[in-house]
């Protein structure tokens, strides 16, 4: 684990992985690579069942570090891109079951951290919306694949239309939350989830959550796998650093 990322034994087999770079979990490649080598090493260990994935700070995650992301080269941009892809689809491919236990925004990228989850609980403060439009970006394609796969076609269409937030009581109704509980009661409700679904059988779990995801999955690698020969590509547009300073203003 690094500085950033934080983990616990909860009991029972379950695992508490805790994003732990304050103020707001801002997304960078060292942060997600960080992520996806622990949830690597949670997929090995024969004694992790499940996990719960929670935020230390009063923000689940805001999505990119955007005073960081400004400046950034054609080659680093590329580089945020395949970090995203790679952490998000670990994740989404993570064999065991993993609970998101949702305190606070989870905002753009930081919105994959739930939409990616098996379950996902959250508190009354929680907020979920996808930003990039109002920043000048698209979607790279593990995020997109993974949003198109969990979300419901008009929910999609206002969250990356409007670039514009719902409130945890909204997204309970659309189904993108599965419970909203009480902020003291948050980790119980994500810990109990997590041991439910840890005493179903392990092997198949995996297989069946597998076979769900299937179809964006093998979209996501193949494109991930074309994107590794083109050196040519950016990420950002003419209106990119112009929208992240507004937002920033």
């Amino acid at each position: 684990m690094t500085e950033f990322l934080q983990s616990r034994d909860l009991g029972g087999g379950v695992m508490a992985l805790t994003l732990a770079r304050g103020p707001v979990n801002a997304l960078d490649p060292d942060f997600l690579y960080g992520f996806v080598d622990a949830l690597n090493e949670f997929a090995a260990r024969e004694d992790v069942r499940a996990v719960v994935l929670e935020s230390a700070c009063k923000v689940f995650s805001a999505g990119l570090d955007l005073k960081g992301a400004m400046d950034l080269d054609r080659e680093a941009q590329n580089g945020l891109v395949d970090a995203l892809n790679h952490a998000f689809l670990t994740q989404f491919c993570f064999p065991k079951p993993l609970v998101a236990a949702v305190n606070g925004a989870a905002i753009a990228g930081g919105f994959f951290f739930v939409l990616a989850a098996d379950w996902r609980v959250a508190g009354p403060k929680a907020s979920f919306g996808l930003a990039e439009i109002r920043v000048g970006a698209d979607l790279p394609i593990g995020p997109l694949e993974i949003a198109r796969a969990t979300l419901e076609p008009n929910t999609l269409r206002r969250f990356l239309l409007t670039g514009q937030p719902i409130r945890a009581e909204e997204a309970a109704a659309q189904g993108i939350v599965d419970e909203l509980v009480e902020a003291e009661t948050l980790l119980d409700a994500a810990q109990s989830k997590a041991q439910e679904l840890a005493s179903l059988p392990a092997l198949t779990y995996g297989r069946v959550k597998r076979q769900l995801r299937a179809p964006a999955i093998e979209v996501i690698e193949a494109e991930m796998k074309r994107l590794a020969g083109d050196t040519d590509r950016s990420w950002f547009n003419e209106e990119t650093r112009d929208a992240m300073h507004r937002m920033l203003a």
